[in-house]
């Protein structure tokens, strides 16, 4: 064994031993891999380097956040430039205004929108208000749609969750769950049914969904499925709430909203909002969010909720993706490696698929379409663990899961993204 992988696995080693696997949150130990876990000691434009100096190319990019890469200049300016003035205050700044302005100003179905510092808080927020709102007992979600790691969204969640032994956890008392409903991804008539039940059509508080499911692999939510959950919604008073945690300011500026023509009553952000900082949003209609305290009877709070540093990181983020065609040239380098891969896929009639919107993309292993939870349960994980080991070996970090995305940022080089589709080709025509 070389001295640089010893070095790397007494790093992870020392991790174990004062947090639990080793890891901060489960997906990053690579389970099910067999490989050991990057250890990661900086990250430079599109590329993340190991402790022992190892360089890849990112296409995790901090599982989106990083839509600018590692270390973009201007935002690390911002942050700097807004750290001199103080780092966190706990009290009311000035720009937490600005960028709530330009979040708002950017998505049609917000007029307010309140900060957090998670995507889990924004979800699990989210989910408080409208049944405070509408004195409604029932959360809707849909299977494989992962909505962060409160006790009630994880029956059937995607993520990292999908790659335990069980589909939700551990810890969990079934009273948590008991007003949950879990319902068929991409399956208009089965939540049709359920939605119209009289047994339970007056207690449905909301229906939550990724529009654009990037936690089992991208899956985008078909448009006639949209359209039917914004009617019955409309029709019995619940609220309707998307997960963009993800596809928010991803898929375009004004998120998968903007890609459908479909308005929701609620919306949740994170990952690019926070510019690489933690930051994350829940907002929707004024009506909704007014019940929020201090004006309501809803009660959410959070010390470093629109931190500073975090809103001048964003701000600066949302500057960049302003720019005239940025979205275009996003999916044009994209496509430089999803279209050659299709056509293969294609002509060989290939048991595997990609799937993409915009700039986020899954290479799938034993399905040739995934359009639900049950499809993401039978993919080839065996396969994809061999691609990962090949990819990695080569220079290139991908979400170490089969159920993720992976990502293009702005500062993605066109010879990564060359090499990247010619490796992936050859282990293509390898393998299958």
């Amino acid at each position: 064994m070389s001295e640089q992988t010893l070095t790397q696995s007494a790093t992870y080693e020392r991790l174990c031993q004062v947090i639990p696997g080793g890891v901060n949150s489960p997906v990053r130990a690579f389970k099910g891999l067999d490989h050991p876990p990057m250890v990661a000691h900086q990250g430079i434009k599109d590329c993340v380097i190991d402790v022992e100096g190892n360089k890849f190319v990112d296409y995790c990019c901090s599982w989106g956040a990083l839509v600018h890469g590692h270390a973009h200049p201007k935002i690390l300016e911002a942050a700097k430039k807004r750290m001199e003035l103080g780092t966190t205050f706990g009290i009311t700044s000035e720009i937490e205004g600005e960028l709530a302005q330009v979040i708002v100003d950017s998505v049609p179905s917000l007029d307010q929108i309140r900060f957090v510092s998670s995507g889990t808080e924004a979800t699990m927020s989210a989910a408080r208000l409208a049944r405070g709102y509408t004195g409604k007992e029932i959360i809707v979600k849909f299977a494989g749609n992962y909505h962060g790691h409160a006790d009630f969204f994880l029956v059937q969640a995607g993520s990292g969750v999908t790659t335990m032994s069980s589909s939700s956890s551990a810890g969990i008392p079934e009273a948590m769950v008991q007003h949950m409903a879990c319902l068929p991804y991409n399956d208009t008539a089965a939540a049709l049914r359920f939605l119209q039940d009289p047994a339970h059509r007056d207690n449905i508080a909301a229906v939550i969904l990724e529009p654009i499911a990037a936690n089992m692999g991208v899956v985008p939510a078909s448009h006639s499925f949209l359209e039917m959950l914004r009617e019955e919604t409309a029709k019995m008073g619940a609220v309707l709430i998307f997960d963009e945690v993800i596809s928010g300011f991803r898929v375009g500026r004004e998120g998968a909203q903007g890609y459908y023509g479909i308005e929701s009553d609620m919306t949740c952000f994170g990952k690019i909002v926070g510019g690489g900082f933690p930051a994350a949003a829940f907002g929707g209609k004024r009506a909704i969010m007014e019940y929020l305290a201090p004006q309501g009877p809803v009660y959410q709070a959070g010390t470093l909720s629109g931190n500073p540093v975090a809103m001048a990181a964003g701000l600066q983020s949302l500057a960049l993706l302003s720019q005239e065609g940025v979205y275009e040239e996003l999916e044009r380098k994209t496509n430089i490696i999803t279209e050659p891969v299709k056509d293969f896929l294609l002509d060989n009639n290939s048991n595997a698929c990609i799937q993409q919107v915009g700039s986020l993309f899954t290479l799938f292993f034993g399905k040739k379409a995934v359009n639900n939870f049950d499809d993401a349960k039978a993919l080839d994980l065996t396969t994809f663990a061999e691609f990962f080991r090949f990819m990695y070996q080569n220079g290139i970090y991908v979400s170490p899961s089969q159920h993720e995305a992976w990502f293009i940022s702005t500062v993605h080089e066109e010879e990564h993204l060359e090499k990247t589709r010619d490796l992936i080709l050859e282990f293509l025509k390898k393998s299958m």
